[in-house]
């Protein structure tokens, strides 16, 4: 029987975090490296990557910064390619670069729908092919896909007018769920975190703006903190949760629930 200490442990392991380099993203390296992983940081600014990188070694593991636009798969395969003359392996992958376009439906813009489509579900596909094979070739693996609770369901547009966001969101739920049945039998794990509200660069413009609404929508209170996705990351990739594939956990502050 495996000592808990030991199934949360991370020690030797790889993680890459796309849109790893701030918000989310780095909250999820850190706690990652927090737990013994080497973590790869990609994100489409190396300025950024690289900050991030070197806060992630004063953690005491080894980090990798490198800049890609995740719904290329040429650039996606350089980060493999890096990853792997770096560390030699990778074990876990984080998809959570993402963005978001408000607007009322009837005023979407077409050209934003599909660059936050691409980014938002297609480039998660991209990565988790292109990782997924060497995770095949090894038969282990965890892939961590980062959705929302606006996947879910439907909201308030006082809230978050934003079509295109749920859509793409939903649509990474269910990816999840079918990729996880398809690659079981290699023993690569799929999980989906939704998150409620956390307040990050992304949107800190749009919760000044609706604070109240927002607010008044989560149970808890509140939004999301800086530690609030870093427990459930490391479950995640870790073999605490290893019977664990094809499921998608809200960390909203209870609001799904309601």
């Amino acid at each position: 029987m495996a000592n808990v200490k030991n199934l949360f442990d991370l020690a030797g392991r790889v993680s890459v975090v796309t849109g790893g380099a701030t918000g989310l993203g780095l909250q999820m390296a850190a706690g990652l490296a927090e737990a013994g992983s080497n973590v790869v940081i990609c994100s489409r600014k190396l300025q950024n990557c690289e900050q991030a990188a070197a806060g992630i070694e004063k953690l005491g593991v080894k980090a990798l910064a490198l800049a890609a636009d995740v719904t290329q798969p040429g650039q996606v395969e350089a980060v493999k390619d890096a990853t792997l003359k770096k560390f030699g392996r990778v074990d876990v992958l984080v998809n959570n670069a993402g963005k978001a376009w408000v607007a009322p439906p009837e005023e979407m813009p077409l050209d934003r729908w599909q660059q936050v489509m691409d980014l938002n579900i297609t480039a998660p596909f991209i990565c988790s092919q292109v990782f997924g094979r060497e995770m095949i070739k090894a038969r282990k693996g965890s892939i961590i896909n980062i959705a929302s609770i606006a996947g879910l369901r439907g909201r308030d547009p006082k809230a978050y007018n934003s079509v295109v966001y749920a859509t793409s969101k939903g649509a990474l739920v269910n990816f999840t769920r079918d990729l996880a049945v398809k690659w079981a039998h290699y023993d690569i794990r799929v999980n989906c975190i939704c998150p409620g509200f956390f307040v990050t660069p992304l949107n800190q413009v749009l919760y000044e703006r609706n604070k109240e609404n927002i607010d008044a929508r989560i149970p808890l209170h509140r939004t999301g903190g800086p530690d609030d996705l870093k427990g459930i990351a490391v479950l995640l990739a870790s073999d605490a949760s290893r019977f664990m594939t094809g499921t998608v956990i809200p960390v909203d502050g209870g609001t799904v629930a309601w």
